[in-house]
């Protein structure tokens, strides 16, 4: 694992079909750590170098210059705390994912308040974890996240589904007016809302994951969401799910 700084050198991966002699294995999760507290990050990643598929690329402070360190270590999975100073983890997912779509982010914060829950998921996040939960749920939060899987701690989930429920001013509004979902739609739809990846749904479905990422986003459109996030938060209300 790298373990110096910001350090992005890594062996040069074996592709299937060459004459190596040696067999191919998955690819790491590649992970980069942010939080503004140093000791915590240290624990995190002494915690996460246990682990022999994540491999830890990098460490930032804050937000500040976390796109020219994606550009020049590009992780997969972005371990992201919501308070910080200069550019907070909210603005930072935000900025990040217009310019690095394919990247997942992983939201970790010292509480599950509604304000930082629905901020960090509208942002973009997909997962997210209270720090007190971390040694627990962090590894498996990454590795949902880096399948393109909602993951959500007890507590988020909690506020997640009272939020939705309530129908505050905050989540999707009145959708009433929105065209019909197709049956299909709306299989795809739930399953969607239970972290199921498009290659997972497809399987289910019995389509292909193209045609899976087609659904979605005529979904979108229909419904005039813009993330998975919002997507899970209408399926609540609808029924479709119950987290």
């Amino acid at each position: 694992m790298v373990r110096n700084g910001l350090s992005a050198e890594a062996a040069a991966p074996v592709r299937a079909g060459e004459n190596s002699g040696l067999e191919v294995h998955p690819k790491n999760i590649r992970v980069l750590l942010v939080d503004d507290h140093t000791m915590f990050r240290e624990t995190l990643r002494l915690m996460l170098d246990n682990e022999s598929d994540i491999d830890v690329v990098g460490e930032l402070g804050d937000g500040a210059q976390i796109q020219e360190t994606v550009a020049r270590l590009m992780p997969d999975v972005i371990v992201m705390d919501v308070n910080m100073p200069n550019v907070n983890g909210i603005q930072a997912t935000s900025s990040l994912l217009n310019r690095f779509p394919q990247v997942r982010v992983v939201a970790l914060s010292g509480y599950g308040h509604r304000q930082f829950v629905m901020e960090m998921l509208d942002a973009g996040a997909t997962a997210y974890v209270v720090k007190s939960s971390a040694s627990k749920q962090l590894v498996h939060a990454i590795c949902s996240a880096a399948q393109g899987r909602i993951y959500l701690c007890p507590e988020a989930a909690s506020t997640l589904v009272e939020v939705s429920r309530r129908g505050s001013a905050t989540t999707l509004g009145d959708h009433g007016k929105q065209k019909r979902l197709g049956r299909r739609e709306t299989e795809v739809l739930r399953l969607l809302a239970q972290g199921k990846s498009s290659p997972q749904i497809g399987e289910t479905l019995h389509i292909s994951p193209s045609t899976v990422d087609v659904h979605r986003r005529n979904i979108m459109n229909k419904l005039e969401l813009r993330t998975v996030a919002e997507l899970t938060k209408y399926a609540i209300r609808s029924g479709l799910t119950d987290m």
